[in-house]
């Protein structure tokens, strides 16, 4: 057995947690690809095997409620029929317990559905309850999810960007350090919950998905280091950042050197996708392939990973 076969055999029987716990442990990043048309997996996937990447392929609530992903079961599918587990895991992104126009959300179902069809990790978002509820039902989630091997994201912090109505300007945002990640409580949570991974405020933003703003650059966000140290210092676990389009490259790199493991990137190749389906006359072949292109250069120039699959491999060999 050569040196690839070898690394790609671990990879592909490697629990996501000893996945993710490793690439934290070389400050390796693991991008989180959220999937609002089906054609875009493939894509994706196909792009990750060349550049031998690990990544997640996520999808969101509202990826089927606003976008054309269809549902949870649809994108199983998608995955099942051009998965590569060397290189890429399902993971079930943002299901709210209160959603951004402040509506009860049944979680408990989106959740359960997602552990019933195999998605190798869920994230649960009650970054809108108070603490003690967000941690009651994080837990709640750890005790529906772990016992099938399905690791658990939840957020603490405000991630804006979502909500209704106007968002206050960012500078604003970021210079009074609003709906950043208290450092303290982030360590209760931890504890009291059994959690995987933590998705945290430092700055950054969740891309517009409705109205004109969906089509709009986003903001270049910036992300406070010193706050994310205090928070590695006391969480221990991966940690997660949101809205990871649109972050100023020397402030990711930065994050990525001090704790965060796992980066959702969502509006940066919806946009690259659905303006190449446009442009070709809704050709996706040529989507797909603009995609493919989007996805490698995100990994390797923007975050300067190279080959993060073969080096999680051989460290866990």
């Amino acid at each position: 057995m050569n040196i690839m076969e070898n690394w790609k055999k671990v990879m592909e029987k490697a629990t996501l947690k000893k996945v993710m716990e490793a690439a934290s442990n070389q400050h390796l990043v693991i991008p989180a690809f959220n999937i609002p048309y089906l054609p875009m997996m493939e894509a994706v996937i196909e792009a990750l095997k060349e550049i031998e990447c690990f990544a997640l392929i996520e999808v969101a609530r509202p990826d089927i409620t606003r976008f054309e992903a269809r549902s949870f079961a649809a994108i199983k599918k998608e995955f099942d029929r051009c998965k590569d587990t060397s290189v890429a895991r399902l993971h079930q992104d943002h299901v709210p317990v209160i959603d951004e126009e402040g509506k009860e959300v049944d979680w408990k179902l989106l959740v359960t559905e997602a552990v019933d069809l195999g998605y190798d990790s869920v994230m649960i978002d009650g970054s809108r309850l108070s603490l003690e509820e967000n941690i009651s039902i994080s837990k709640e989630v750890v005790g529906i999810a772990h016992p099938s091997g399905v690791l658990v994201e939840a957020e603490l912090g405000a991630v804006m960007g979502h909500e209704s109505g106007p968002m206050p300007p960012y500078d604003e945002i970021f210079a009074s350090g609003k709906g950043f990640t208290s450092p303290e409580d982030a360590a209760y949570m931890v504890q009291s919950t059994g959690i995987d991974w933590l998705s945290v405020a430092i700055g950054n933003i969740h891309g517009a998905i409705t109205g004109v703003a969906k089509d709009q650059k986003k903001v270049q966000a910036r992300l406070n280091i010193e706050h994310l140290k205090k928070l590695v210092q006391k969480t221990g676990i991966p940690l997660v950042l949101h809205g990871g389009s649109g972050v100023q490259k020397e402030y990711v790199l930065q994050a990525i050197q001090n704790g965060i493991t796992k980066i959702n990137v969502g509006t940066e190749i919806r946009q690259t996708y659905e303006k190449a389906m446009k442009e070709s006359g809704n050709n996706v072949n040529v989507a797909q392939k603009a995609l493919k292109e989007k996805t490698k250069e995100i990994m390797n120039q923007y975050y300067e990973m190279t080959q993060t699959a073969r080096k999680i491999g051989e460290a866990l060999f």
